[in-house]
């Protein structure tokens, strides 16, 4: 068979499945269904008419601090690598980030190419230690640094409602928070402490909190802060009611979490099965299944399973992991 028409059949394939990723999944997420009910809520939001007085005007500043909270979503992929450095709680410069990829690169290549001698599988293993580990080692220590940093949050939210509700000012809270929290809590308290030395205000430093770690909490904490400085208000309350919400949210992501347990545990083992058949079939009649890479059809027949079983697995892995 001419290798154009292996070709056009691999390329046919690989187009059917980007098709079926981008025109399906959307359906099964119920991405379309949220846009939808996000155009008719901002819709209304603008039929409603105008009210005088200080509700309006407390109404609007939480329009105003909810659309930069859309705005920080929207760039929240639009990153440097000094930030993801410091999202993973680590002190590296950018030199020494490059430094260690290619100490990382070079020594899987070594390692490669001195078990098997191939230079192709070498370069390979330098492309995926010097570009994937490091990058893989960041996002790990990052999800790391913010599961910890949300287990401490509503504690130190709680020590500023007892300490505002003892006669303690805001400012003193925060140094408390700075001195006696938990990490990586105290660390960032701490930095909010030293930006007010600097000049400035508590809303103003608050509210740089989520460029150094990048959650909806944070967030959460910044606005409260902010209007709070803004309009006044019960702060003590406030934030009561905001450590209850986020310790009902993290009730609710660890049972999302355990409730999908069991469509991860089903979505691996249908995707290990095709290898687990293969190698049980291997083992117990070599000549029957070896035909997939010994003749000409059976590579085409891989070649496009593994394109459709990668989409496949993009789509379940897609549909299961959920973002909070």
């Amino acid at each position: 068979m001419d290798m154009s028409i292996v070709a056009a059949i691999v390329l046919a394939a690989a187009a059917a499945g980007g098709l079926a990723y981008v025109f399906v999944y959307p359906l099964l997420s119920g991405e379309a269904r949220a846009e939808k009910r996000q155009r008719a809520l901002v819709g209304e939001g603008e039929r409603r008419p105008e009210r005088a007085g200080r509700g309006a005007d407390r109404r609007e500043q939480i329009a105003q601090s909810l659309k930069e909270l859309e705005e920080r979503e929207k760039n929240r992929h639009k990153i440097s690598l000094e930030q993801r450095i410091a999202h993973a709680g680590l002190n590296w410069t950018r030199s020494r980030f490059y430094l260690i990829s290619a100490g990382v690169g070079f020594t899987v290549a070594l390692v490669l190419f001195s078990m098997t001698g191939n230079l192709v599988l070498a370069a390979v293993g330098a492309f995926a230690g010097g570009l994937g580990a490091p990058r893989w080692f960041l996002g790990f220590m990052k999800k790391r640094r913010l599961n910890r940093y949300l287990e401490e949050l509503p504690n130190a939210i709680d020590v500023i409602v007892r300490g505002i509700r003892s006669g303690l000012p805001l400012g003193d809270c925060l140094r408390i928070i700075a001195s006696e929290a938990q990490e990586p809590v105290r660390s960032e308290f701490r930095y909010l402490v030293e930006q007010q030395t600097l000049g400035l205000s508590v809303g103003e430093a608050v509210a740089k909190l989520y460029e150094r770690v990048p959650v909806a909490e944070s967030n959460f904490f910044a606005i409260v802060i902010g209007i709070q400085q803004k309009s006044g208000g019960n702060l003590a309350e406030t934030l009561g009611n905001l450590s209850r919400v986020l310790r009902e949210r993290r009730k609710m992501k660890q049972k999302i979490i355990a409730m999908s347990m069991e469509a991860k545990a089903s979505a691996g083992i249908i995707a290990a099965l095709p290898f687990v058949v293969a190698l049980l079939t291997y083992i117990t009649s070599p000549t029957y299944i070896e035909l997939l890479w010994i003749t000409f059809m059976g590579k085409i027949m891989l070649a496009v399973s593994a394109i459709w079983m990668t989409f496949g697995i993009l789509v379940m892995r897609k549909m299961i992991n959920f973002d909070f």
